[in-house]
């Protein structure tokens, strides 16, 4: 479907003065180039200049029949016949022909000309490029300026080089490899130069790249952008892309033979192929073969080949379709820059694919899939067409005509990832085209377009009377054929007007008419006149506004129409198209001063103004594209109280806000933001969801921007709520949080005692804002405690820390975040470690665990260092878990070694600070905490201490250092000697007890013979040697110093014991 709006597309109208009836006709560059019928000449015109003056005038070296100009590079290429043979030619350098100078160079393609003809003055150049083929059709390449020639079943490439004379001469027997840089250029401004330039001149040549060839097609035209190659034939479009590479390629060319045979033995029959349309990778089985042909100048350079789209044609001469009807024209490859450019700023974002019928055009995109846009119907038969950034222009016998283009759409989508999610939108790009107002002519042949500058040219040609005369034989015959063929079926007995198909075909001239495509007609002798316009359209941005004010219509009698939604969309678009191309200048309103503001903050201003009307549309429409509206809503950068005021019911309308407006709302609150409603606005929110959806109330209630709703009016509709639904445990939280806010803690205690302290962590993790809010929505964002949490630190720590941890380990607060929340309460040395504990407790994750182990470590050595130094450090109220009670419920904190029973201290007096000693130790004594990473952490604790030295020393045993701790356990509380080693020396540490503390303990007893403790503990070790080793291996631990009597019981004993065994 096609949507006709009354809108302005065109601004001005002028006439080319041109002394001879043109012929063709092309511009770029900033210019026209119109050649005369049958002649041999170029005339360029100033388009950029009111009246288009000429810029200059040159001949040709054989009669036009195809011209087309290259904005890089700034070049002509022809297509001319002389002498019943056709060449095809480049004119380069053609703008010094303004100066009147007749110097003109002609060569052959890689012939580069030297010395002082070039070098020693500016001159116009022309390139004669050999084919071994006719050569049919001819494309410029608008990204790098490259020559795509097509003839009959071959396309031949060739790549656009720069030369400079220090090249030229320093390479003068070797070929040019500079390359033409791949740049979009601006070929607008006039390129005279003085003769002191000439060092900077440059010389374009052309490379020959790689030929294809494709025996089962005939190109009618051809197309090339960057690296996508297009050809047209009579009936099917078939487009490659071609991209070099280092590998060669091997191309798979089956030979059918069946299939041969099988046409061969049809060929006394007229096979018409079916509709076909082959996207992607499923476009190379199209039966069009492609083989490359190696030019042997690609030095090590490869081409591999690729399909990318396959259409074709069919007549249905049924359906009342012609021949006439089915002429492809217009075949164009488009690419679309954007201001962003994600991979290079040469490379084109979009590649656009654009062909048509005489009836029907279609705009294909081709980079990153390829997928069909939109299909235009024409209302009358279209004789050519062009596309734009934001407009495709077909011209008929008598009309030039817009329509719009949905390639801003595929451009936005690409530049900008986060469109088409809840925080960007645009229009889709399958939104259905629209025909603008069309601009009256008389008699048009062809079009040209050079960007808001659209060339026609018509000739309005009278009826000669030998064309009266033909017309009357050729009505006589058409009656003649259908008076046979209706005989024809009445004698076998069909009745042809008894079926519309029969008649249908035979009001048709099909018998006197050939299976070729009708020539153009050639111009009359005796025309009756000419023109060659040229027709500026509006900018974007002024179609845009005149869009607007086309849609006020259908605002004031029907908001939610679909037309008005359509329009609205075409606005945006337009607008985006407009973007892409916007430039930061400050603009100068007319006669008065600059305007402040750049092109760009205008376009964008209105960007949001367009988003606003597209909130309100979708946002009081139906139920499919409502959500909309959030996304339109937040690219206008209205505020909430905005939207609202905008969204009123309208009086005597039955249903009060819409389903866009209220999903918006809903999204908004959900959503954490830096919003704060006022109380008028927050009382409209609660009268709104308690009318629409009274379960959101409770969500609503929590949003940061409802902070100053009314307390009192809101618990009163609560309490209503509760009448209708019943009581929940986030309503009865909800409720409470309003009686704090009246400062009612007696029904504030109340209405929290209404539930067991687990059913209330269930409501906080249904609802965690009851808790905490966010600052911002975004990855970043900062949360902040309640007042319900700050109360709840007070009176119930306990409950708050519980909840704390549900919320983590439900993946609705991080870490780091309910860390912020308890310094946010100042509880950081409290209940923070409360919470540490509790989820060390809690939690499953590795990550987390160590993380948690290294804090609590942290935290107990803060508390043993600083007790006495920094009072502020130590915690406000007593921890909600004793050591005791985190060595019974956390499997991370182990029970207390029994030799740490002799270590204890005894000068300390402060509770807390015995109980950091007991968690710290008791984490050193479970299976968790990475001793490693605590050691930096002791070393600032002395050992000087009891209880300092017990830490030291678990650190070293937990890291196997026994032999070290051995020794330092006998230096500072050998009574303790025995329990360490019957505790830690067992298993595969057993050998110590014979290898390290029993010759530690002689040595020792030895030196101080008096020492009981010792003595004692010599004892108890040689007790546990004889246990374990044999009488000969005991033997060899008896010292020979004269006290072997002292150890002859112990050998005595272990004798015995393997006597038993």
């Amino acid at each position: 479907m096609v949507h006709v709006y009354n809108c302005h597309p065109f601004s001005s109208q002028q006439i080319v003065q041109v002394e001879k009836e043109p012929g063709l006709v092309c511009c770029g560059g900033g210019a026209i180039f119109v050649v005369a019928t049958g002649g041999c000449k170029v005339e360029a015109y100033n388009l950029e200049v009111e009246g288009c003056p000429l810029i200059c005038r040159f001949s040709t070296m054989g009669a036009v029949r195809s011209i087309q100009h290259s904005k890089i590079g700034d070049y002509l290429v022809t297509i001319e016949e002389k002498n019943n043979a056709t060449y095809l030619r480049a004119y380069t350098n053609w703008r010094y022909q303004a100066e009147e100078k007749a110097r003109v160079g002609v060569r052959l393609l890689g012939h580069l000309l030297g010395g002082a003809s070039v070098w020693g003055g500016v001159q116009m150049e022309i390139i004669e490029i050999p084919l071994s083929e006719r050569p049919i059709a001819v494309s410029c390449c608008p990204v790098r300026g490259d020559l795509l020639v097509g003839s009959e079943n071959t396309l031949v490439l060739f790549t656009l080089r720069q030369h400079n004379q220090q090249n030229l001469e320093n390479q003068e027997n070797r070929s040019l490899q500079s390359s033409w840089p791949n740049t979009r250029q601006r070929c607008g401004q006039s390129q005279a130069q003085s003769s002191s330039s000439s060092q900077n001149l440059s010389v374009l040549d052309f490379e020959r790249s790689v030929i294809l060839h494709l025996p089962k097609i005939t190109p009618k035209q051809v197309a090339l952008c960057d690296t996508y190659v297009a050809v047209q034939g009579e009936l099917e479009v078939l487009i490659l892309k071609l991209d070099e590479t280092s590998e060669p390629q091997t191309l798979e060319e089956p030979l059918d033979t069946n299939n041969a045979e099988y046409l061969e033995d049809q060929a006394d029959f007229l096979v018409v192929p079916r509709h076909q349309e082959l996207l992607g990778d499923r476009a190379k089985d199209c039966d069009i073969p492609v083989s490359i042909e190696k030019t042997g100048l690609e030095e090590g350079r490869q081409y591999a080949l690729s399909y990318v789209l396959f259409r074709h044609f069919s007549p249905e001469f049924f359906q009342g379709c012609s021949m006439d009807e089915m002429q492809l024209h217009s075949l164009q490859l488009y690419p679309l820059f954007t201001g962003n450019q994600s991979v290079s700023p040469d490379e084109a974002t979009c590649v656009f694919c654009f062909f048509s019928l005489p009836t029907t055009g279609y705009l294909y995109s081709l980079k990153g899939g390829v997928e069909l846009l939109s299909a235009y119907q024409y209302p009358e038969k279209v004789l050519e067409a062009a596309l734009t950034d934001h407009l495709l222009h077909v011209i008929t016998k008598s009309a030039l005509q817009c329509f719009t283009v949905r390639c801003a759409a595929l451009a936005a989508r690409i530049e900008d990832p986060y469109i088409d999610t809840t925080m960007k939108a645009c229009p889709p790009c399958s939104l259905e085209v629209c025909a603008l107002r069309m601009q009256l002519f008389i008699g048009l042949r062809s079009m040209c377009v050079y960007g808001r500058h659209v060339i026609l040219l018509s000739a309005a040609d009278a009826e000669t009377p030998e064309e009266t005369e033909r017309g009357t034989q050729r009505r006589g015959l058409e009656l003649k054929e259908h008076n046979m063929l209706t005989g024809i079926f009445l004698a076998v007995g069909i009745d042809p007007a008894t079926t519309p198909a029969l008649e249908s075909l035979l009001s048709r001239p099909l018998l006197s008419r050939r299976w070729t495509v009708s020539s153009t007609k050639e111009s009359s002798a005796a025309g009756h006149g000419w023109n060659l316009y040229v027709v500026d359209t509006v900018p974007p941005f002024t179609l845009y506004q005149e869009m607007v004010e086309y849609s006020q219509r259908y605002a004031e009698t029907n908001p939610q129409a679909q037309s008005l939604r359509h329009l609205l969309s075409e606005a945006h678009l337009l607008l985006r198209a407009a973007l892409l191309h916007a430039s930061d200048e400050q603009q100068t309103g007319p006669g008065g001063p600059a305007d402040h503001r750049t092109d760009r903050q205008v376009l964008e201003e209105a960007l949001r103004e367009n988003c606003a009307q597209l909130g309100d549309s979708f946002s009081r429409g139906g139920q499919r594209e409502c959500h909309l509206a959030l996304p339109y809503y937040r690219m206008s950068g209205l505020s909430l109280t905005e939207v609202m005021s905008r969204n009123r019911p309208f009086p005597g309308s039955p249903s009060s806000y819409g389903p866009g407006f209220l999903f918006y709302l809903k999204h908004f609150l959900l959503e954490d933001s830096e919003q704060t409603l006022s109380q008028e606005a927050a009382d409209q929110v609660i009268d709104i969801f308690s009318q629409s959806e009274p379960v959101m109330l409770i969500s609503v209630c929590t949003s940061p921007c409802m902070i100053n709703v009314s307390p009192a009016r809101t618990l009163q509709i609560l309490q209503n709520l509760e009448d209708l639904v019943g009581v929940s445990v986030s309503l009865t939280i909800t409720m409470a949080t309003m009686m704090l806010r009246l400062g009612d803690l007696q029904q504030y205690t109340q209405l929290m005692e209404r539930h067991a302290e687990m059913l209330l962590v269930y409501g906080f993790i249904e609802e965690p804002r009851l808790l905490l809010y966010g600052g911002c929505a975004n990855q970043h964002r900062r949360v902040y405690p309640t007042a319900l949490t700050r109360q709840m630190a007070d009176s119930q720590p306990g409950l708050l820390v519980a909840a704390m941890v549900a919320l983590h380990e439900n993946s609705k607060v991080k870490l780091e975040e309910a860390d912020h929340i308890f310094k946010e309460l100042r509880c950081e040395n409290s209940l923070q470690v409360d919470f540490w504990e509790a989820m060390l407790m809690a939690s499953s994750n590795d990550a987390v665990i160590q993380e948690l182990l290294f804090r609590l470590a942290s935290v107990y050595i803060d508390r043993l260092t600083n007790t006495k130094s920094e009072k502020h450090t130590a915690p406000k109220r007593k921890s909600l878990k004793s050591a005791d009670d985190l060595i019974n419920s956390c499997s991370h904190y182990g029970a207390l070694y029994p030799w740490l029973i002799l270590l204890s201290p005894t000068d300390i007096t402060s509770s807390q600070h015995l109980e950091a000693l007991h968690k710290l130790q008791s984490l050193l004594c479970g299976p968790s905490l990475s001793v490693g990473s605590v050691v930096p952490l002791l070393e600032r604790l002395s050992d000087e201490t009891l209880w300092g030295f017990s830490l030291h020393l678990l650190c070293a045993t937990r890291r196997g250092q026994y032999d070290r701790s051995i020794e330092k356990l006998l230096d500072r509380c050998p009574q303790a000697i025995i329990p360490y080693a019957n505790h830690q020396l067992q298993e595969k540490n057993m050998a110590l007890w014979w290898q390290k503390l029993l010759p530690e303990l002689c040595d020792r007893t030895r030196a101080a013979s008096d020492n009981s403790i010792l003595l004692a503990a010599l004892k108890e070790t040689l007790v546990v040697v004889a246990m374990e080793m044999s009488p000969a291996e005991f033997l060899e631990l008896i010292p020979d110093d004269g006290t072997a009597s002292y150890f002859l019981p112990h050998l005595l004993t272990c004798s015995q014991r393997q006597v038993l065994a």
